[in-house]
């Protein structure tokens, strides 16, 4: 089979019928809205509240998050972000973009996409902790409750039992906002 490439079973994409969508467009935004209100019954005496999103899909789901807070409060919403190696942390040093001396005393919200092990979720919190913000509260859309980190998520769109082999994969793009499960 000289110069036919091959590629391994595992890096292919799943076929479609192994696919399954999770959450559609309108089940995210419910979602969001949900979540929005959430954040805000146990923020609603706070002046202002520190969003965080976590690399870029945390940051597209903070961003949904941000713009339905700002329909439903006066509340002041600071966007941030926080950009990290998800799959080795330690690797490079976690980049947020708001200073750190800023958030002590706030109320910081950290949004990410998926929260499996609690890995990026840890890490993404950490300097925010040594800061000694008012509060710190985590926001996923979907959690797999596969947990290897001392992290619980405080506000969650959907929790998944999924096995290890799954994946999800969060879609958010111009004309795509859904959830898979692959």
């Amino acid at each position: 089979m000289a110069g036919k490439k091959t590629e391994s079973l595992f890096t292919q994409p799943p076929p479609e019928h192994l696919t399954m969508k999770i959450l559609n467009e309108k089940q995210i935004r419910q979602k969001i809205k949900r979540l929005a209100f959430e954040i805000l019954e146990n923020n609603y005496e706070e002046q202002a509240l520190y969003i965080a999103g976590v690399n870029n899909t945390g940051s597209k789901i903070a961003d949904l998050l941000i713009k339905e807070l700002r329909s439903i409060t006066d509340i002041d919403i600071i966007t941030s972000h926080i950009r990290l190696n998800p799959a080795d942390p330690l690797s490079s040093e976690v980049n947020i973009k708001t200073p750190l001396e800023q958030l002590r005393g706030k109320v910081v919200v950290v949004v990410d996409d998926v929260a499996s092990t609690g890995r990026t979720v840890f890490y993404a919190c950490k300097p925010i902790l040594e800061t000694l913000p008012k509060k710190l509260e985590t926001v996923v859309l979907v959690d797999r409750m596969h947990k290897s980190f001392p992290i619980k998520v405080d506000y969650v769109g959907i929790s998944l039992a999924t096995t290890l082999m799954e994946n999800i994969d969060v879609r958010i793009s111009g004309e795509e906002l859904s959830v898979y499960l692959t």
